[in-house]
């Protein structure tokens, strides 16, 4: 991965609003616990590029591994969960109501929860 000047382009972003703070935060997944904050979402995330920016110059500097942005990765497609019992149970009566599979009415229920999808969005 390039570490120039535009390394951070290629992070996974998020940026929501806390109402406990009265604040923007920003987040980006490949670097877990770092966080920005400020009065609108785009100063928020410009915040959160110039920390990023300097945690890989840090890691640089340091020898330290650098995350490798989520878009680079490969990912295989294959999860495997431990569920409680009842939830297995509920998961199988409603995949039989829906006339599937219990993988694909799990998908379905992922798909539709996550922020951004089917209207749900973590940006505000």
């Amino acid at each position: 991965m390039e570490h120039g000047k535009d390394a951070t382009k290629r992070y996974t972003y998020w940026v929501a609003w806390d109402p406990r703070d009265d604040i923007y935060v920003a987040r980006v997944a490949e670097f877990e616990g770092l966080a920005a904050h400020g009065d609108t979402k785009e100063e928020a995330l410009r915040e959160l590029k110039v920390a990023v920016q300097a945690s890989i110059d840090w890691s640089l500097e340091e020898g330290d591994p650098v995350p490798e942005p989520m878009p680079d990765r490969e990912f295989s497609g294959r999860v495997l969960l431990r569920l409680p019992r009842s939830l297995h149970r509920e998961l199988v009566i409603g995949a039989a109501r829906e006339g599937t599979s219990i993988n694909q009415l799990a998908v379905m229920l992922l798909s539709s929860s996550l922020p951004g999808r089917s209207g749900n969005s973590a940006e505000r």
